[in-house]
C-alpha cells in the first residue's frame, strides 16, 4: 500500500530519512467467507450468493489468531465475499480486538442498517472500508444490483454517525475512471477522511508506447488528480488520508511529479521512497482465504503456500522452500525485462508480480501494468531495440 498523504505531508514538514524498518509481522487480509450478496465485475475471489463448503470454523479461526499473535502480526483486515454475512463475524472481531490486533473491516456496505452499524461500533473496528465503483448507476452496474450505491451510502452514514472511522475504496478501471473526480467530491460530501484507490490494469498493452496508450494515459491523469487533491488537503491542514494499491509505480510517478513541481524536495522524497521499498507481497502483506489457504497477497489465489488447517501460518510464511515466496522475499527481486533495467527498481520492488504472471506465464517478467515510459525509467533505447 502506497501512503500518498504521508509522503506529501513530508513536503510541507520535512523530516530526516531514517533507516528502513519492516513491521514485526505481515498485515493479514483474511477472507473469512466467500459468500457475497453482490456479483461484482472485478471480484478477485469470484464470490456469489451461496455457501462454500470447507470454510474455517470458529475454533479453527481462533487457533490461527493465536498463531498470528505469537508471530507478531499487527493488523487483521477481515474481508470476504461479504464478511457481514458470516454469523460469527463479531465474535471473531471482538476476540481479535481483545488480543490487541488492529482490526479493519472490508465490506460492500449494503447490509449495514441501524442495528448492524451499532454492532460495528460496539465491536470497535479500527477502520471500515466501503467499496464504491462509481456514482449511482455506474456503481450498481459494477456490483450487479440496482440500489447498491444508495445502500452503501446509507451504511457509510450510519457508521460515521456512530463515530466509526469509515473510508471509500475505489477500484479504477477504464469503465469507471471518469467517475474519480465525483467520488473524491463524494468523500468530502460524506465527511470521510480516508480514500483508497486500487489499480486494476491487466490489459498490459502499449509495450513500446506507454505515453500514448489509453489505459496508461488514464492512470497517469488519475494519479495526477489524486496528487493535486491530496496536496491541497495537506496545505489546507485538513486531516485526510489518501492511499493507493496494486501498482507500485505510483511511488516513482510521485517522485517524477514532485521533481517537476517542487524540485528542491525531490532528493529527500527519493530517499524516503527507497526506504518505503515498494511492493510487499510475500513480505509485509499476506492473505488467508476462506478455506485456510495462505497466499502471498489477495491477488495471488492462483498460488497457495499451504493451508492453516495442516500447518501454522507462521511456518508457511517463513518456509523458503517455496520458490515463489523465496523470490518475493529476495531484494532485489529476480525480475526481468523493463523492471530489471528500471532505475526505480529500489522504489517499487518490481511492482505487481501476479500481473506479470497472468499475462506472460512468468512471475518474474516485467510488470505489464507499469505506466511509466521507457525514458522515465531510464531504459536505454538500444536495450529495447535489442529485445
Amino acid at each position: 500500500m502506497f501512503r500518498l498523504s504521508q509522503f506529501l505531508a513530508d513536503l510541507e514538514n520535512p523530516a530526516p530519512t531514517g533507516p528502513r524498518r519492516d513491521p514485526p509481522g505481515p498485515v493479514v487480509i483474511w477472507n473469512l467467507i466467500r459468500r457475497c450478496n453482490l456479483v461484482c465485475k472485478h471480484c478477485y475471489s469470484i464470490s456469489t450468493d451461496k455457501d462454500f463448503p470447507g470454510e474455517l470454523s470458529g475454533d479453527e479461526i481462533n487457533a490461527v489468531m493465536d498463531d498470528l499473535k505469537r508471530f507478531r502480526v499487527p493488523v487483521l483486515i477481515l474481508s470476504g465475499g461479504e464478511p457481514l454475512l458470516r454469523p460469527d463475524l463479531f465474535a471473531i472481531a471482538d476476540r481479535a480486538k481483545k488480543m490487541g490486533f488492529y482490526v479493519g473491516l472490508s465490506t460492500n456496505g449494503t447490509l449495514i442498517d441501524a442495528a448492524m452499524s451499532a454492532r460495528i461500533a460496539a465491536t470497535g473496528f479500527d477502520y471500515v472500508g466501503v467499496s464504491i465503483d462509481g456514482i449511482g448507476a455506474v456503481h450498481d452496474r459494477f456490483r450487479g444490483q440496482a440500489g447498491a450505491f444508495d445502500a452503501a451510502l446509507r451504511g457509510l452514514a450510519l457508521c460515521r454517525a456512530r463515530g466509526v472511522k469509515v473510508g471509500l475504496r475505489f477500484t479504477m478501471t477504464e469503465d469507471n475512471a471518469l467517475n474519480l473526480p465525483a467520488i473524491l467530491a463524494l468523500m468530502e460530501q460524506e465527511g470521510l477522511t480516508k480514500f483508497y484507490l486500487s489499480h486494476l490494469n491487466y490489459a498490459g498493452r502499449g509495450d513500446r508506447n506507454r505515453a500514448d496508450d489509453a489505459v496508461f494515459a488514464t492512470t497517469r491523469r488519475a494519479m495526477e488528480l489524486l496528487f493535486e487533491t491530496a496536496l491541497g488537503h495537506v496545505q489546507a491542514g485538513r486531516e485526510r488520508e489518501f492511499v493507493t494499491g496494486n501498482n507500485d509505480a505510483d511511488g516513482a510517478f510521485l517522485y517524477l511529479w514532485v521533481r517537476t513541481r517542487f524540485p528542491q524536495h525531490a532528493p529527500a522524497l527519493f530517499a524516503k521512497l527507497e526506504r518505503w521499498g515498494g511492493n510487499a507481497s510475500g513480505v509485509n502483506v499476506a492473505n488467508i482465504d476462506n478455506l485456510g489457504n495462505v497466499h502471498p497477497d489477495t491477488m495471488w489465489w492462483s498460488h497457495t503456500l499451504g493451508n492453516v488447517k495442516k500447518r501454522p501460518f507462521s511456518e508457511l510464511w517463513t518456509d523458503l522452500g517455496d520458490p515463489l515466496l523465496a523470490g518475493l522475499k529476495q531484494r532485489p527481486r529476480p525480475v526481468g525485462g523493463r523492471c530489471a533495467a528500471c532505475r526505480f527498481l529500489g522504489l517499487c520492488n518490481g511492482n505487481t508480480r501476479v500481473r506479470a504472471l497472468k499475462l506472460s506465464g512468468d512471475p518474474w517478467a516485467e510488470d505489464p501494468g507499469c505506466y511509466l515510459t521507457d525514458a522515465e525509467i531510464g531504459l536505454n533505447p538500444n536495450q529495447r531495440a535489442a529485445e
